[in-house]
């Protein structure tokens, strides 16, 4: 009634694997399609296509020797491939947990970085800059009044007008006079 289901590609590898680590032995081709079948029971017509899976994830070891291709895996070599790969994987969750801390001291960064502008003015090179530019304008609003006096007194000498009558052509206030 019911129909026995086959092996899973990964019951065929692991089993397939057994067979390495419990012989330690050295395999050809057909020395693996006779065994498997009978103490794994892997199918036949499986065997090589399991074996090659095997080869290509560098769980078994293949060489060429002659004509012949040579298999064989031991258990230190699979000890050796799951310490590499918990290696691999403290590597990468140790990444993550730098990535997770720069991304923190970089927020960390910021903030501080917002906080400092906001006392920028208080900054001792930002009040003795604004200090050297208060004396430039104060110079150049010197040289600006000196400028209007003196086309004042030229007006006044040329047309012979009083300052009143200039002040109010030229809009300047009556109270108009250098900075202290």
């Amino acid at each position: 009634m019911s129909k026995k289901k086959g092996l899973s590609l990964e019951e065929k590898r692991s089993r397939m694997m057994e067979i390495f680590f419990e012989t330690k032995d050295v395999f050809q081709l057909k020395d693996i399609e006779k065994i498997a079948p009978k103490t794994k029971g892997i199918t036949p017509m499986t065997v090589k296509e399991v074996l090659q899976s095997l080869v290509d994830d560098n769980m078994v070891d293949c060489e060429r020797v002659g004509t012949s291709n040579y298999y064989w895996a031991f258990p230190s070599k699979a000890l050796h491939a799951r310490e590499l790969k918990l290696e691999e994987l403290n590597k990468q969750k140790e990444r993550s947990a730098m990535l997770t801390e720069f991304q923190a001291l970089k927020d960390e960064r910021a903030q501080l970085q917002t906080e400092l502008d906001k006392y920028k003015e208080c900054d001792p090179q930002v009040v003795e800059q604004m200090r050297k530019s208060n004396v430039v304008a104060k110079e150049a609003v010197s040289r600006w009044t000196d400028n209007v006096f003196a086309i004042k007194s030229w007006t006044k000498k040329k047309f012979a007008f009083d300052d009143s009558r200039i002040n109010k052509a030229f809009g300047i206030p009556e109270d108009f006079d250098y900075m202290d």
